[in-house]
């Protein structure tokens, strides 16, 4: 099996992972800046609203593509009383039909309508039975516009408890964040691009909502799963297990993500590009946007959210602690056997290693007091300091014993020269 394809099982398993939790200063940063700029559009931009939301008539007739005619029908329009029109060219999908001009203007009464009507047969020589005029009332839009509203926030509403009775409360904020995170940013490119905004639109913002739900549910049921007895094994922090349940659902993620977006790019680039703007364009522009946002916001907003409320918790606090407390004594054991190794090449009875010994024990202990008193890296300083400090004494102290040559027996009884009396 190639590397690339064992990249999977070893992000499942832990072997390799991707830090996404601990960045989420990044994330925000990221996150932030598309989001002001959504805003900043949307306010002096603004939405450009389809004739179902703001009430008006469209007048749809056939004819090939020019730039001179387009400014040709605004012209035309605006003199018979139509005022300010918009105007676009539509290519048919299928079939033998020929592609079509569309004329939106605003709210006209019936002699309006008829002033327009009859301008448009006129100069471009349409029969009465090509030309095809819709007129909506401005009661209707609004009505419109006032259940997509009340669609949205019943979405949003069911989302929240569903989501706090399946899993958690602070689960279904996050969730809920990352849903509001997507819809700016889709209403944002909305105003960027300036696609019309209709009940088609609509459908699709409610559509990639519940798909960026549908992979923020997958990720956290994962976390749940990961941190279930996180308190009583203490092996890892509440940010740790998350970190790993993303890397475990990463690639499933990104799979998905790419097989749902390949059909919706080909319809909004290359078919927005044949067909021209219509009811297609704006749902793949909704889906495309949405599914690009959600998958972003499943991964690097929604689960980093929830490990942040998570580890405000005093319990959670407390196992952070406790596993800081860990590693930082793992690095303080191997930091102590590399001073005995060093002092075991020449050992002293009393000496360097008893003393490297016997003065490691104490400020381990007054680092953990430290520690518990809520300061977790005083343990780690203190370790360092106890090395450093014993290997420092134990260098330094002198050895009191020194071995003789042990003399032979005989040596001993070697008789020597005797002074004579006298």
């Amino acid at each position: 099996m190639s590397r690339l394809g064992q990249i999977p099982g070893r992000l499942y398993r832990g072997e390799v992972s991707l830090q996404i939790v601990r960045r989420q200063k990044m994330w925000y940063a990221i996150s932030g800046l598309i989001l002001l700029i959504s805003i900043v559009a949307l306010f002096t931009r603004g939405l450009n609203f389809g004739v179902d939301f703001k009430g008006g008539s469209t007048f749809q007739f056939p004819g090939a593509y020019s730039a001179s005619t387009q400014g040709q029908i605004n012209r035309v329009v605006s003199a018979a009383g139509g005022g300010s029109a918009q105007v676009t060219h539509i290519s048919p999908a299928l079939g033998n039909q020929p592609p079509q001009w569309q004329v939106q203007v605003g709210i006209l009464n019936s002699t309006q309508t008829n002033a327009v009507e009859t301008a448009l047969e006129k100069t471009f020589h349409i029969s009465q039975n090509n030309l095809v005029v819709n007129t909506i009332g401005g009661t209707w839009g609004g009505q419109i516009t006032e259940k997509a509203l009340e669609a949205l926030i019943i979405f949003l509403v069911v989302i929240v408890i569903y989501l706090s009775i399946a899993f958690e409360w602070k689960m279904a904020a996050a969730a809920f964040v990352a849903l509001l995170h997507d819809i700016l940013i889709t209403i944002g490119v909305y105003a960027l691009v300036g696609f019309s905004v209709s009940p088609t639109s609509v459908i699709g913002l409610l559509t990639i909502l519940g798909y960026s739900l549908y992979d923020t549910v997958v990720v956290f049921d994962k976390v749940r799963e990961n941190t279930a007895g996180l308190l009583t094994t203490g092996r890892s922090t509440y940010s740790d297990a998350a970190n790993l349940a993303l890397n475990q659902t990463l690639v499933r993620s990104l799979n998905t993500s790419l097989t749902a977006l390949i059909p919706v790019a080909s319809i909004l680039f290359i078919g927005g590009g044949l067909l021209g703007t219509g009811t297609l364009n704006d749902l793949s522009l909704v889906l495309f946007v949405g599914m690009l946002s959600g998958t972003y916001s499943s991964l690097c907003i929604a689960t980093p959210v929830l490990a942040d409320l998570k580890e405000r918790e005093p319990k959670y606090k407390d196992l952070a602690m406790r596993v800081q407390r860990r590693l930082a004594g793992g690095r303080a054991a191997q930091r102590a056997q590399g001073v005995d190794a060093a002092g075991a090449s020449a050992p002293v009875p009393g000496g360097a290693a008893d003393a490297s010994d016997d003065d490691l024990d104490a400020p381990l202990v007054s680092g953990d007091e430290n520690l518990a008193d809520g300061d977790g890296d005083d343990f780690a300083d203190d370790a360092e300091v106890a090395v450093s400090s014993s290997a420092g004494r134990a260098s330094s102290r002198p050895s009191t014993t020194r071995q003789q040559p042990r003399r032979g027996g005989s040596a001993q009884r070697r008789p020597g020269a005797r002074k004579k009396r006298r």
